[in-house]
């Protein structure tokens, strides 16, 4: 009775995940929806804040600048041709002009300002859209230390410069600030959608680290890795990075492994007494996840997990801690970093952190705080002159090293869980794991 108790509730959470996810035209729906909003609402005051009253993106089809992919409306998969996207912010009489020098509108909000037959020339069409408004700036996708602020390739930037009047040149700056918010900055209702994303991914995890997809002693690591795969295809959904799964185990049964994150075994065999980790993540209506958490493979005889490898899991909970009460807005990256860091230290841990912005794009653009390879800091770029902004999300990503007398090793205590800051500070998106999974579940939870 209790098995079939059991199986009916996994039906459940299978189900209850279904229904979260809409279809294709109800997400398009939502997608333009989102969209319209941040045109009209959230992009006139990121043009006030950077002070730029002129925006210009310009791409062509299949090498899109990656901010402007975001203002794609659902329906648009590419650029079409040439596409020029135009924003023109009068803060006098609060008005935003979106405009596209494109055959065609762009969704609802972008309207489309070129007539071929009566002006052939696209460049032309741009120029005059720029003589009649007379903007103080131009600001276009070009930037040394944001990626994805740096979209405008070379020859559409040549082309540009060529066509632009000679009285206009010195009104050319970098969109660096304004393309990094855009990016960046999350609304009210993109919040509430990321706590769903979150609450899913949460529960592909639980299932796949559980006794319906592992068997211990014949399911391998990378059988797990596709099996999540898998589930997110069957989902309708996608994924932005392929699955890892790893294991920390003794040093008997293991002699000498370490989980590195510059190559790990490949189907390696679960056994009862395994730290199971995976990083994982989803695509969803535009935004990203990327999760990082453990489970205990119990053995026989076990109902819980061990004691230290509890206490291990508080340990990272705490770097997880010290990291996030350091998060004040107009902190750099590095700044955190360090008061993170040697915080952490001076408590005992081993920490080391390399959170990253979290959104439009899964490493997305922002304040970057640590890398795991430069846990002094991020030289020349946004760790180091880029503040952190409220209404951002990041990916809560770092690893405390704890030694285990009972496996004569240290092991990695790794965790990524996706935060929000707002104008009250701190605030995980949909929680964060403070306890281990375990495998089976049910033994231990129901007396099995």
């Amino acid at each position: 009775m209790k098995q079939l108790i059991l199986s009916l509730a996994l039906i459940s959470i299978i189900n209850v995940q279904a229904q979260q996810i809409l279809p294709e035209v109800e997400r398009a729906k939502v997608v333009d929806e989102i969209l319209e909003e941040r045109f009209n609402v959230l992009l006139p005051k990121l043009m006030d804040d950077t002070d730029i009253d002129m925006w210009i993106l310009i791409s062509r089809e299949y090498n899109e600048d990656p901010v402007l992919r975001t203002m794609l409306p659902a329906t648009w998969l590419n650029a079409r041709r040439r596409t020029i996207l135009l924003f023109y912010r009068n803060k006098e009489k609060n008005t935003i002009e979106k405009l596209a020098v494109a055959r065609y509108n762009i969704g609802k909000s972008i309207i489309s300002a070129w007539d071929k037959e009566k002006e052939p020339d696209q460049w032309k069409r741009l120029m005059q859209l720029i003589e009649e408004r007379n903007p103080k700036k131009i600001a276009l996708n070009f930037s040394k230390d944001h990626n994805i602020a740096d979209g405008l390739d070379k020859t559409d930037y040549d082309e540009f410069m060529v066509n632009l009047p000679k009285k206009y040149h010195s009104k050319v700056i970098s969109a660096e600030q304004l393309a990094v918010r855009w990016i960046e900055t999350r609304t009210e209702r993109e919040m509430v959608i990321f706590d769903q994303l979150v609450d899913i991914t949460h529960d592909i995890i639980a299932e796949a680290f559980s006794e319906k997809v592992i068997t211990p002693g014949i399911t391998t690591t990378t059988e797990v890795e596709w099996w999540m795969r898998q589930k997110v295809t069957d989902l309708g959904l996608e994924t932005w990075f392929h699955p890892t799964v790893d294991i920390q185990r003794t040093s008997e049964e293991l002699v000498s492994h370490l989980y590195s994150f510059s190559g790990r075994p490949d189907d390696m065999v679960i056994l009862p007494g395994d730290l199971l980790h995976c990083d994982f993540g989803i695509t969803y209506l535009r935004l990203n996840t990327d999760c990082q958490e453990l489970a205990y493979v119990l053995k026989p005889e076990e109902t819980e997990a061990p004691s230290f490898l509890v206490n291990a899991l508080y340990d990272g909970n705490r770097v997880q801690d010290f990291l996030t009460k350091n998060m004040v807005e107009g902190r750099v990256g590095n700044e955190i970093l360090a008061k993170s860091l040697q915080e952490a230290r001076e408590a005992g841990l081993q920490p080391a952190i390399y959170t990253h912005p979290l959104g439009t794009y899964g490493h997305s653009a922002g304040t970057t705080i640590g890398m795991w390879d430069s846990q002094g800091g991020v030289m020349k770029d946004d760790g180091e002159n880029y503040p952190l902004n409220p209404n951002t999300v990041y990916a809560i990503e770092l690893n405390a090293t704890v030694n285990i007398p009972e496996w004569n090793r240290d092991i990695r205590i790794m965790l990524e869980e996706a935060g929000f800051f707002g104008e009250e500070g701190f605030r995980y998106v949909n929680g964060r794991q403070t306890e281990l999974l375990l495998i089976p579940r049910v033994k231990a939870q129901q007396g099995y």
